[in-house]
């Protein structure tokens, strides 16, 4: 913040605003905000609309509800008991609102100080409807903003009820509530916090709602304004009467667009919250107060130098148009207008005005367009995940296949991932006399056609009906819906095998392993998790190796990416009894770039491993041997410098691994970064 407080921009800013409050005596002030709130705190009560009401008050004069009001009265009652002119606290409360909307604004866009003052501070929507016509729309804005924030976070109780201050300080922010529901929603890591939001709204419901709900006086003041109806004054009438309001029907086709992005990220929430809001303030005869609810999401939104300027046309067309038609009061009796002081006829001035109201409107509809295209249209989000990822896993018995297909399916987490496992292709039970002359490295001994059929159905979105292989019992489960999802992990013994699959696949990993250490591995797994005997998996890894040799190893081939798992000190495999991990180390193989300088500068420098780096003369294969234990806090750390372009796909609290797994997830998280970044181009 520093660096705003010092610019002279900010400067600048400030000493306009000042100069407003002290010279202005904006009409609403003065005849209703501020008798209001004088009124509220000279003969103190929890519903100061009653009171007013029975006072004879207009019923202009506080359409708002409790987050509104209690904004405004700490400093109202400040300077009542010090008998200073009620008018300034409501505009210093202004002031105050201002900068805190500032430092919001500031956190959800660091590094971006330019942008912020001459696109926010130095707007002359802000400064002209807050200072010059004591509008107070910045008020509902900020806790908007706020709420966005706290979403912005994954600090859901927060924003949703922030999202109430928001509509309990202006009722037409419940535009925005749709919005907030379809992106966690839409929003697969965020769906199961859904409760937290709830919560959030359920409080800030019983704090302010309520309340004001059980207040009949409020509650006339709030739908007797007239400014509501305004979003109805758009329309197209057709035969016998009936009556189409263009606002609330595009408003509603907004929505449905928003619903129908398959999944959402923060930006395309941003995008749509912030064209809805643009295209009622254009599209009704919106008091002036009401550009400042779309101002947050221009600023938030620029996506460069043409943005930035179309943003400040719009500022300043909205500055030159209000100042024609409005009148600003700089005491009951001192009125200006700037239509006094030009050489124009009033016939004149009104098609200025209707020029510039032309001008504002097509340059609004432009940035609505332009953010459409922009933040929606060519959101790399929005375009890398209007297709489900097929990562195609395959490898011998015993490779490890189940447990890293698990270790991406926690970086990515459940509510993303759909697993379609070779083993649930099985032709037979374990118990069936086939498998006494064929082995399940066989491909003739699994049903590879309803395999790879299943596959395509979900990769076009559609669920699919598929049994559960149960390793402990041997048997196929009763047939299971299965859904698509944003990822889907196809691993299994035969999951290259095919080209239809392999095709079909984002992403092919074979999962090598050295045979020894496969072979402890498995006698570990099959005899300590399954219950078989050593000589049952000795004898049956003797019978499987002319199948693994003919049907498994030649995948290899067909993989972008070969993950091979090597111990470090061979002797440790002999004891299968040794508790403890064995240590390893991994060479993986890629076909397809590496990034290898970028991976051995993270591995190297965050991690702490030692590494090798080989490369083939014609650039096609690169090697490199990976050894050393990393923690998952280095793993995550390095995820993040090496993959920016995936981070939005993981869990919003991905589950990293340790050691040679870790180091295995942030290898394939590389490519999937590469094969997501290639769908853009």
């Amino acid at each position: 913040m520093n660096g705003l407080w010092r610019h002279p921009l900010f400067g600048l800013g400030l000493l306009i605003r000042l100069v407003l409050i002290f010279g202005v005596a904006p009409i609403a002030v003065s005849e209703w905000y501020g008798p209001f709130l004088e009124a509220s705190v000279s003969r103190p009560i929890l519903d100061p609309w009653s009171l007013w009401v029975s006072l004879d008050g207009s019923l202009l004069a506080f359409p708002y509800g409790y987050a509104m009001w209690l904004t405004f009265l700490p400093l109202t009652t400040l300077f009542s008991l010090l008998n200073l002119p009620v008018q300034y606290a409501y505009e210093l409360t202004l002031l105050s609102v201002d900068f805190l909307l500032l430092l919001v604004l500031q956190r959800l866009l660091p590094g971006q100080k330019h942008i912020l003052l001459v696109g926010y501070w130095l707007s002359p929507i802000v400064i002209l409807a807050s200072y010059g016509l004591g509008l107070n729309d910045i008020v509902p804005v900020l806790f908007l903003t706020i709420a966005v924030y706290f979403l912005r976070q994954t600090r859901l109780p927060l924003s949703g009820f922030f999202c109430v201050c928001a509509v309990s300080a202006k009722l037409s922010m419940l535009i925005a509530m749709p919005f907030f529901a379809v992106y966690l929603i839409n929003n697969k890591s965020l769906r199961t916090r859904l409760p937290g939001f709830s919560a959030g709204l359920l409080t800030g419901l019983l704090i302010f709602g309520f309340p004001f709900a059980f207040s009949q006086s409020a509650l006339l003041m709030l739908f007797g304004n007239p400014e509501m109806g305004k979003v109805l004054q758009l329309s197209i009438s057709f035969a016998q009467a009936n009556t189409v309001y263009v606002v609330p029907l595009l408003y509603l086709l907004m929505l449905y667009l928003a619903w129908n992005v398959r999944r959402q990220n923060f930006d395309l929430f941003l995008a749509t919250t912030g064209i809805s809001f643009l295209m009622i303030v254009l599209l009704t005869p919106a008091s002036p107060g009401w550009f400042v609810w779309c101002l947050p999401f221009l600023i938030l939104l620029q996506s460069g130098l043409a943005s930035a300027v179309l943003g400040l046309a719009f500022s300043w067309l909205y500055a030159f148009t209000t100042l024609l038609v409005t009148p600003f009061h700089f005491s009951a009796s001192n009125t200006f207008e700037l239509a006094d002081f030009l050489p124009l006829s009033q016939v004149e001035i009104s098609q200025v005005t209707s020029l510039l109201l032309t001008a504002m409107l097509a340059v609004g509809l432009v940035l609505s367009l332009r953010t459409w295209r922009y933040s929606v249209r060519q959101n790399d989000f929005f375009r890398r995940s209007r297709t489900p990822f097929v990562i195609g896993l395959a490898g011998d018995s015993g490779a490890g296949k189940d447990t890293f297909a698990d270790s991406l399916t926690g970086l990515f987490g459940d509510h993303s991932v759909v697993k379609l496992s070779g083993d649930d292709y099985h032709l037979w039970d374990r118990h069936k006399p086939m498998w006494q002359v064929m082995t399940h490295l066989n491909p003739m001994a699994n049903d590879l056609e309803a395999y790879s059929n299943n596959l395509l159905a979900l990769i076009d979105g559609k669920s699919i009906q598929s049994r559960h292989y149960n390793h402990g019992t041997g048997k196929m489960s009763r047939p299971l819906k299965v859904k698509s999802n944003d990822f889907i992990i196809a691993s299994g013994l035969h999951s290259l095998s095919l080209p239809i699959i392999r095709d079909n696949c984002n992403l092919r990993i074979y999962l090598d392993i050295d045979e020894s250490l496969r072979r402890h591995f498995k006698l570990k797994r099959d005899v300590k998790d399954r219950g078989h005997s050593i000589e049952t998996v000795l004898a049956s890894l003797e019978k499987r190796e002319h199948d693994a040799e003919q049907f498994i190893r030649k995948q290899a081939d067909h993989a972008d990416l070969i993950l091979s798992l090597q111990p470090v000190h061979a002797l440790t495999l002999e004891d299968l009894d040794r508790e403890g991990p064995v240590k390893l180390k991994l060479v993986a193989t890629t076909k397809q770039g590496f990034n290898e300088l970028s991976i051995h500068r993270v591995l190297v420098g965050v991690c702490g491993l030692h590494v090798d780096i080989n490369i083939a003369k014609d650039q096609a294969e690169a090697e490199i041997t990976i050894e050393g234990e990393p923690g998952s806090e280095d793993i995550e750390m390095a995820a993040k410098i090496l993959c920016p372009n995936v981070i939005e796909f993981l869990d919003i609290e991905p589950d990293w691994q340790e050691g040679v797994t870790g180091v295995m997830q942030l290898v394939a998280l590389s490519h999937i970064n590469q094969v997501l970044v290639k769908r853009t181009v």
